[in-house]
């Protein structure tokens, strides 16, 4: 399948070098206590739940999960395709609540719970380096719900210079940067860690085996995706035929399935998109 990217060239804004990155628990540690203000004793991470198949995102979801000594749940994703993400961090939090909620248990032993978006743009257009967000009663702001669950975005292209840490703020630049273990000079000691990591993560045999398993699994899940828009599409223009049914269903190259996700938006009839697609 083509489309495929290169372990060595890949960089912090690549959701497995990211997550390669902060399964390092000092590393995710150091992060969130820049990101919250506060000091964490000690950050464990889920490894089992950091790869999981999303049936809301149609495909796998490569996150950070962890959680600290008093048992507050992170859920932490790399987020570099411009899109809204409200609706994604209630069904992020719904997940973590139902994993932690276990039979038998009170709703009121749910542990505290953030979701964490490391933008590379602005996710409200306000030029803010960081979006806190929390459920409050509208009539009076300051009365807080209670429950414990707290929404952050951070964007890499904020303008309130003074309201972050000049950790965080180097941190995001080292995001926004997108250069391969981004060799530039640094003043930052939490920067040249991560720069590091990432060059100790490329020289991993075993990480660069699993990366490609990932990608394999990233890109059958992408082309399954298309080939749904297809059908979708195909059946309000009629009956699909067997044959056409199974070139959709075999064909595995991203470049060919693009070509009939257009056409197929295109088509005014069924025969129209298969004289189209015999040139592909």
């Amino acid at each position: 399948m083509s489309n495929k990217r290169r372990f060595q060239d890949l960089t912090i804004r690549d959701n497995f070098i990211f997550a390669a990155v902060m399964m390092q628990e000092d590393n995710c540690k150091r992060l969130l206590e820049m990101l919250l203000g506060i000091e964490i004793r000690e950050v464990v991470i889920s490894y089992e739940k950091s790869l999981i198949y999303n049936p809301e995102c149609k495909g796998v979801r490569l996150d950070v999960y962890a959680n600290d000594e008093k048992n507050t749940r992170y859920d932490i994703e790399m987020q570099v395709a411009k899109q809204k993400l409200g609706k994604r961090a209630r069904y992020y939090h719904s997940q973590m609540d139902m994993d932690a909620l276990g039979s038998g248990h009170e709703y009121n032993e749910l542990p505290g719970a953030y979701v964490i978006f490391i933008c590379d743009f602005d996710p409200f257009g306000e030029e803010k380096y960081c979006y806190t967000f929390e459920n409050r009663c509208l009539q009076d702001f300051s009365l807080d719900m209670g429950d414990e669950c707290r929404s952050i975005f951070l964007s890499t292209v904020g303008k309130d210079e003074e309201s972050i840490p000049k950790e965080l703020k180097a941190f995001l630049k080292f995001v926004k940067e997108d250069t391969p273990e981004n060799n530039t000079g640094t003043d930052d000691a939490y920067v040249r860690k991560l720069q590091e990591t990432i060059r100790s993560v490329k020289e991993n045999r075993e990480l660069e085996s699993s990366f490609m398993t990932w990608e394999d699994i990233r890109q059958e899940s992408k082309a399954e995706g298309i080939k749904e828009s297809i059908f979708l599409l195909l059946e309000e223009l009629g009956q699909i035929s067997e044959s056409m049914e199974e070139t959709i269903l075999f064909e595995n190259r991203m470049s060919i399935l693009k070509g009939m996700l257009k056409e197929a938006n295109k088509a005014k009839s069924i025969e129209e998109f298969e004289e189209q697609i015999s040139n592909l």
